[in-house]
């Protein structure tokens, strides 16, 4: 609307167009109005100024992009369980999109790459699924009874139904190529034996265990056999045959 008198018309100015007290008109090129003014209180913020305000604060910028629309922790939970099943080597990008129901883009936006997010898949896993045997070796009052739990929920724990066999930190390193991974993976499986050392150190300290008891070979002999439950059990043993198998590994322990 507006624009330059036809023929015929008069000249003089268009009431529609005079501006209230207290409004404004967006004005474009060319100097006329375009639209019919709204009367705004002067106090109110004016959409129209460049700045975004009128006489008071400027206004919050709008929060950009579109927000988060997964869960992270199920997420996450969700991946534990793909390297848990499958192995490190094994679970592709497209597995692990698939089974945390996320595309690639939100993936590595969340997680990283896929090394990183089977690195925090890994701390997870001990801080929930693989947690038993700290809270043995932290609870129970000797290193002989501490050893033997562990050795009892890793027989339950590893052939719990409705999730993967075995344990993460064993299994996920078959076939694996990375070094890195090999060397992260590593890692962990040898901070637990230093772990049972300490604790076997502490027995002999106590008087619970012969001074003369290796805690070196008595560390390994823990980690080897729990180790092999783990591989046990994805190969079928059953909770009551890795039980019998825990007992019977108790047996090789020295007595004070």
């Amino acid at each position: 609307m507006g624009g330059q008198p036809v023929a015929g018309q008069s000249a003089e100015p268009d009431e529609r167009a005079t501006v209230p007290a207290g409004g404004r008109v967006d004005v474009p090129a060319g100097g006329r109005p375009d639209a019919r003014p709204e009367a705004r209180p002067e106090a109110q913020p004016d959409a129209g100024h460049p700045s975004g305000q009128e006489g008071g604060a400027p206004r919050p910028p709008r929060p950009r992009g579109r927000p988060r629309a997964f869960d992270r922790a199920t997420a996450l939970e969700k991946a534990v369980m793909a390297f848990w099943e499958r192995g490190y080597e094994a679970t592709s990008v497209s597995d692990l999109t698939r089974a945390m129901g996320i595309g690639a883009p939100s993936l590595y936006a969340a997680f990283g790459d896929k090394r990183t997010l089977f690195e925090e898949a890994v701390r997870q896993y001990g801080a929930t699924y693989g947690s038993f045997g700290e809270r043995a070796l932290a609870e129970e009052p000797t290193a002989r009874s501490a050893v033997h739990r562990l050795l009892r929920e890793a027989a339950v724990t590893y052939t719990a139904p409705g999730r993967p066999h075995g344990c993460l930190f064993v299994h996920a390193a078959t076939n694996c190529t990375s070094p890195e991974v090999e060397e992260f993976l590593r890692g962990v499986r040898n901070a637990h034996i230093a772990a049972f050392e300490r604790r076997i150190h502490d027995g002999i300290a106590a008087g619970e265990l012969p001074a003369d008891t290796d805690a070196g070979a008595l560390a390994r002999h823990t980690g080897a056999i729990i180790q092999g439950m783990s591989q046990q059990a994805r190969d079928g043993a059953s909770r009551e045959e890795l039980e019998a198998l825990a007992e019977f590994a108790m047996t090789v322990w020295p007595r004070s």
